[in-house]
């Protein structure tokens, strides 16, 4: 049977969920240790402001987002996405719970009901480096990985396709890790082999500045997997 993994990250109005909205959210696609090169990416309009700390992170303006779907304009597509696969996310609490929000408003089970298990990295990294730092920047440090687009702004898909290196390598040889968050829904844990993932377009002037990411990337270290699959496809 095949292992999918979704590597998620989100950007959001402000830090805590019960008050703010999830502005960028993105997923990359594993299956049985390997990138495919698939991933889910959308901005969302919050239709609320912007805490300026939140902004001086990730950049997103909220003239930026004024035309970007809402929440119910894409939660099927990922929710599909998403679907009997494990989620790895740094500090999954967090998004969590911004996601189980949206998930609540569009009268959805919640993020359990549809992923076959929740694994957190920063858990993950703290039992492996006790005491020492285990933000997403420290540990692309640690394992030589290149983050130098993150000194400039976060990114949501930018931050899922570091940690999906971050995982790939922190587990390397541990793929039964017992750190990994235990099956909580009802799923079956099978994927289907009829279904598709969805691929959200990205507009052109952000796919510029993915594709400048990756050319740095493959500079800095020689290789770049997400260019590679690019290559082969």
């Amino acid at each position: 049977m095949s292992q999918r993994i979704i590597v998620l990250d989100t950007e959001t109005t402000g830090i805590d969920h019960r008050q703010h909205r999830i502005i960028e959210i993105a997923g990359v696609e594993i299956i049985n240790r390997q990138l495919t090169g698939k991933h889910f990416h959308s901005y969302l309009n919050p239709k609320r402001e912007i805490d300026p700390g939140a902004q001086a992170v990730h950049g997103i303006t909220l003239e930026f987002l004024k035309d970007k779907p809402l929440e119910e304009d894409i939660i099927d597509d990922f929710i599909n996405f998403i679907m009997e696969s494990d989620l790895v996310i740094h500090n999954a609490p967090f998004d969590v719970g911004f996601l189980n929000d949206i998930l609540i408003r569009q009268h959805k089970e919640t993020l359990t009901y549809h992923c076959r298990r929740i694994i957190d990295t920063l858990t993950i990294s703290r039992s492996l480096y006790p005491g020492k730092r285990n933000s997403l920047d420290a540990l692309a440090e640690r394992y030589q990985i290149d983050n130098s687009i993150r000194s400039k702004k976060h990114g949501a898909l930018i931050d899922a396709e570091l940690l999906a290196q971050v995982y790939l390598i922190m587990t390397r040889g541990q793929e039964n890790f017992d750190l990994h968050s235990p099956i909580t829904n009802n799923s079956k844990g099978e994927i289907s082999k009829n279904r598709q993932s969805i691929l959200i377009r990205t507009s052109p002037e952000d796919q510029l500045k993915h594709q400048d990411y990756l050319k740095n990337m493959k500079k800095e270290n020689n290789i770049c997997i997400w260019m590679d699959l690019a290559d082969k496809n």
